[in-house]
């Protein structure tokens, strides 16, 4: 699947257990690749690793890891981090990737000033400095940014359809292909189409990056390239000025893009239904995760030219 560059072939049964069921459940996350290889995916149960070849290696189930919405990982002096945003409970958490160790919980700030009415974070990221940037995507759609210790530093944004507006700030990440690095957001139910928007660290508006791509849940960013999953069953693959690459993926059965309840036995290799999160590896290969009732996890490896 893809075109020229971005071209991929799938991996039949990655990411399934013995009996060839899903190893994960219901999902509704994100997925992060660590320095070692490990593949992080969040699910309604927790948090699971898997090797490059698909083999779980370990899990943190149940509180507090439960439905990590977005998740992101940080090398810090040496230790790997998750971050995750917890929409059905209210908090952004950062826990050592190894032994899952708590490090830290992002509640509502109430030093805002604001009132959580209510508070459901969709997406977190963290700058080179440490700030941590909590999207309360499925609410307020405002982004609230906060100390490397968790202090509220001030927000940004609000809800609606303006240019600078936000209608479901539902994904984010560090665009680490410019210098000063931004904030790239998915303003997922943009109308007429989603689009994504970049934003200073400071919070001040910059521009819209690219529109027309349905409903797009997520970013990830390597080296120049950044994989977008939409909702309605596609990754977009987008360079450096932001131009499309290659579209994988996309299924042309508008009955099953967006569609939680695909079960297993309705799977179509190379196809996606509701594409919630994405992330690469050192060698650009991509790994990518359905909102769905079974619990999808795909790797593509990337067909070298």
């Amino acid at each position: 699947m893809g075109a020229g560059l971005m071209t991929f072939d799938t991996v039949p049964g990655w990411g399934l257990t013995a009996d060839g069921k899903s190893a994960i459940g219901p999902t509704h996350g994100g997925v992060i690749v660590g320095k070692d290889g490990t593949i992080y995916t969040s699910a309604d149960k927790g948090v699971i690793a898997f090797s490059p070849d698909g083999k779980v290696t370990r899990e943190f189930p149940g509180e507090p890891y439960t439905k990590l919405h977005d998740i992101e990982i940080r090398d810090e002096n040496g230790t790997e981090y998750l971050y995750g945003a917890r929409n059905a409970n209210a908090e952004g958490i950062k826990f050592n990737a190894a032994d899952g160790k708590v490090a830290l919980r992002l509640p509502f700030p109430d030093d805002s000033g604001l009132v959580a009415k209510p508070f459901s974070p969709t997406a977190i990221t963290v700058s080179n400095n440490g700030n941590i940037f909590l999207s309360d995507g499925y609410a307020s759609n405002i982004i609230f940014i906060f100390d490397k210790a968790g202090k509220y530093l001030k927000h940004f944004g609000a809800k609606g359809n303006g240019p600078r507006q936000f209608n479901t700030a539902h994904g984010m990440t560090l665009d680490t292909r410019y210098e000063p690095n931004r904030l790239l957001i998915c303003d997922r139910n943009h109308q007429p189409r989603g689009r994504l928007l970049h934003y200073s660290l400071e919070g001040e508006y910059i521009n819209e990056v690219i529109g027309g791509l349905g409903m797009p849940t997520s970013v990830s960013v390597q080296g120049d390239y950044v994989s977008v999953p939409d909702l309605h069953g596609r990754v977009v693959i987008l360079d450096k000025t932001n131009t499309i690459m290659a579209v994988l993926g996309h299924n042309p059965d508008r009955k099953q893009g967006s569609n939680y309840g695909i079960k297993q036995a309705d799977w179509i290799e190379g196809l996606f239904s509701g594409t919630h999160g994405s992330g690469w590896d050192a060698d650009g290969n991509l790994y990518v995760q359905d909102w769905n009732v079974d619990g999808r996890i795909i790797k593509l490896v990337r067909v070298k030219g």
